[in-house]
């Protein structure tokens, strides 16, 4: 029988939910499971919403005192669902207290803060990771399994994109994601870091870039009580407004390590796009191409098929490819945003459990808040900057 971890999850929002089903599901999934993961408690900002989430997503307990949840001696994981801004304290709390931690993405708001947690979980020798959830998409596990076997050979150029639409309209709601003392930074840090750690994980790190970044909507109406409102759905135009402090898009040109080139785009103000997550990668003997909004299919191409079949397949991801013995029997049969986070949470517990180090990792994070940097610093710039 596996052993069971209790978990306290700080955050009962949007992301939360995906957590407490990655908590429920991951058994039921991967059995035997590495260990069983105890919803034990919940904290949110007021004791009514912790209740809630408590009710809502199968809590043991319900807190608003975050501190009091990490110190707790029954306690083995702490997972960060917050907003950026209480990131960097929470986890250097939990890990001066012995607890594994996950963390949502970004790391942090700054590369500072998030020096400072990748000490402090260094220091404490606790398991710790950063839940850049695609890139456990089966298609994108599939497509590394390939550059690792070299079926596409050296890798020459990398193009990535993560479009949304949910901010486009002017009179969506001032979310703290428009904030940059509650985000660090806009369409940079929220989505492009995403495409930053596709990179990472499929090519490997980016040394210097080239950015160009845009701010279109310059104040957005107010929300009115403690519930973030992400996207635009809430819309009030008559409103009191607030400022808009941070990026609604960067555009970049990439220099990776390896000598590969690149380009980056992230915006949430491309109507008609909702999580339009593309990948595309070229290498001296086959290209493959992703989309994440057709997540259970991954286009490749290779230089020595023979010439009556050159262009682009479609494989379905299914139990053959990576994840597919846990995941659905058929392929193509769907995969979706709830089912990254299922394997996301069987390879933190498998690390905790086997003493090893889970990827992403906050050292790993720590490169892509540098990348996130550079991105900015460049966008102010216009010049090549080093990450």
């Amino acid at each position: 029988m596996s052993k069971t971890m209790n978990v306290a999850m700080i955050g009962g929002g949007f992301m939360g939910k995906a957590h407490a089903m990655a908590y429920a599901a991951m058994p039921m999934f991967f059995w035997p499971a590495p260990a069983l993961p105890i919803r034990k408690v919940v904290v949110d900002m007021t004791d009514e919403l912790a209740e809630d989430a408590r009710a809502r997503f199968g809590f043991d307990e319900a807190s608003s005192d975050w501190r009091a949840a990490v110190c707790r001696d029954d306690i083995d994981v702490v997972d960060i669902c917050t907003p950026n801004n209480v990131h960097a304290e929470i986890a250097i709390a939990a890990a001066n207290a012995g607890k594994h931690v996950i963390c949502e993405k970004p790391l942090a708001r700054t590369v500072d803060e998030a020096r400072a947690m990748a000490e402090a979980v260094k220091s404490s020798g606790v398991v710790n990771m950063v839940a850049f959830n695609y890139r456990r998409t089966p298609a994108v596990a599939l497509a590394k399994k390939f550059i690792d076997e070299g079926r596409i050979g050296q890798i020459l150029n990398f193009r990535g994109t993560y479009l949304q639409d949910w901010s486009a309209d002017p009179d969506g709601p001032l979310s703290w994601r428009f904030q940059k003392s509650v985000a660090g930074s806009g369409a940079v840090g929220d989505i492009g870091t995403h495409v930053v750690d596709l990179a990472h994980h499929l090519v490997g790190p980016i040394a210097e870039v080239n950015a160009i970044t845009k701010t279109y909507v310059p104040t957005r109406p107010i929300q009115s009580g403690g519930v973030d409102k992400l996207g635009a759905s809430d819309k009030n135009a008559d409103a009191p407004r607030g400022k808009v402090d941070v990026e609604d898009e960067v555009t970049s040109l990439l220099n990776f390590d390896n000598g590969a080139v690149g380009s980056l785009e992230a915006t949430r103000n491309a109507w008609g796009r909702n999580n339009f997550i593309t990948l595309e990668i070229h290498g001296t003997k086959g290209s493959i191409h992703f989309n994440y909004e057709r997540r259970d299919e991954l286009q490749v191409m290779f230089a020595d098929d023979p010439g009556d079949a050159r262009g682009f397949r479609t494989i379905y991801t299914g139990p053959a490819h990576p994840f597919g013995d846990g995941l659905w029997p058929i392929p193509g049969i769907g995969i979706g945003y709830s089912e990254t986070k299922i394997v996301e949470c069987r390879d933190f517990f498998q690390a905790i459990v086997d003493g090893t180090e889970p990827t992403p990792n906050f050292d790993e994070a720590l490169l892509i808040e540098r990348v996130g940097d550079a991105l900015i610093r460049s966008g102010q710039t216009g010049a090549w900057e080093k990450v």
